[in-house]
């Protein structure tokens, strides 16, 4: 999410810009044009650095006078129960559903001390195998190294990793199990210096 300082900077550029057009604009959000906003508080807040949890708030567009001239939509409907799925498979998407969504609204119960010690239910832990990384992979990625020329398995499933460091061991792990030479593709989102001395044409 921006920092709220840069929608204010757009509703004074629209307002001064549609002024042009009805002298009126200029007191109307956003120059009296409608601006759609897209957005999950609980996901992504804005980066304030080394700014303490009193600074990000303020950073949100929630904490700018603009605000109270916002109308909040909010979705009343979780997508991911919608489907052919079966009444057992909704129940059981609708609960973890609800469960993430309490642990996102810090409504689960916390100690005197504030801190909220979360348990994971049994049915969402992979329990079975002595090595966890790939009961993960066999979990996610059933049967790997027999179908790993079949890129339709890998379509619908993802690990999520909470660092690259642990995403950088989980592909070394998963290619050490598929047969064949590896290929390693490089990619650079900067300009080589070399480049810019020489003025590449």
């Amino acid at each position: 999410m921006m920092n709220r300082y840069c929608f204010e900077a757009f509703d004074r550029t629209m307002r001064d810009i549609m002024r042009l057009t009805d002298e009126a604009n200029f007191h109307r959000p956003f120059g009296g044009k409608v601006v759609v906003l897209g957005g999950d508080f609980r996901q992504i807040l804005p980066v304030v650095r080394k700014g303490s949890r009193g600074a990000i708030i303020k950073a949100t567009v929630s904490s700018s006078k603009i605000w109270r001239t916002c109308k909040v939509l909010k979705l009343t409907k979780n997508m991911r129960l919608n489907g052919d799925s079966t009444s057992q498979s909704y129940d059981d998407i609708k609960k973890f559903a609800d469960w993430i969504l309490n642990i996102g609204d810090g409504i689960m119960d916390a100690d005197e001390d504030g801190v909220t010690p979360i348990e994971i239910p049994n049915q969402l832990c992979i329990l079975e195998g002595t090595d966890p990384l790939l009961s993960l992979i066999d979990f996610v990625y059933p049967n790997i190294i027999s179908n790993f020329e079949n890129a339709h398995q890998f379509e619908d499933q993802a690990i999520l990793c909470p660092t690259l460091e642990v995403v950088e061991q989980v592909n070394d792990f998963v290619l050490s199990l598929i047969p064949g030479e590896s290929k390693e593709y490089l990619s650079a989102d900067t300009p080589c210096k070399s480049d810019e001395e020489h003025q590449v044409q």
